[in-house]
């Protein structure tokens, strides 16, 4: 069992992010915001050896990487590759993706410099709320969606 870990700003909720300087954990928006504020953030230096800077990379040079968001301490945080392969083969998902405004939001979320704020636009469409459910149902499935498979056998 794994001690849980709190939010290294507010201390009070588990963290779902890590700062891309200084790889501190944070809860929320408002947290990493105080974060930065109180100039607390002190970059670390890539343990790349094949870098040939010594100095540290930040955010603004080097876009977030999978392990910005997820790493290995936090096994929720991840998708398993099942679960991931349940989605590229849900047909359900497959006909909402044909549709060219949600392939037109989700390129605009993807691609935007404030992708909170993108996503949280986003999420006032509900073709993009009707996806968002949809991916869910498949990565977290409630209990009757549990029975309902059961049944299905």
């Amino acid at each position: 069992m794994s001690v849980m870990q709190l939010c290294g700003v507010c201390s009070e909720h588990v963290p779902k992010y890590r700062c891309p300087s200084c790889r501190i954990r944070y809860c929320s928006v408002s947290c990493f915001k105080r974060h930065k504020d109180d100039d607390s953030c002190h970059p670390v230096k890539e343990s790349d050896p094949a870098s040939s800077s010594s100095t540290p990379v930040t955010s603004a040079e080097q876009p977030w990487t999978v392990e910005d968001l997820l790493d290995e301490d936090s096994q929720t945080d991840k998708v398993p590759l099942q679960k991931l392969q349940q989605l590229g083969g849900s047909e359900a998902l497959k006909g909402l993706l044909r549709n060219p405004h949600l392939r037109r939001l989700m390129m605009s979320v993807d691609s935007a410099e404030d992708k909170a704020r993108a996503m949280k636009h986003a999420m006032q469409e509900p073709l993009f709320v009707e996806f968002a459910d949809q991916c869910l149902k498949i990565i977290e499935p409630t209990e009757t969606e549990n029975d309902d498979d059961d049944d299905e056998f």
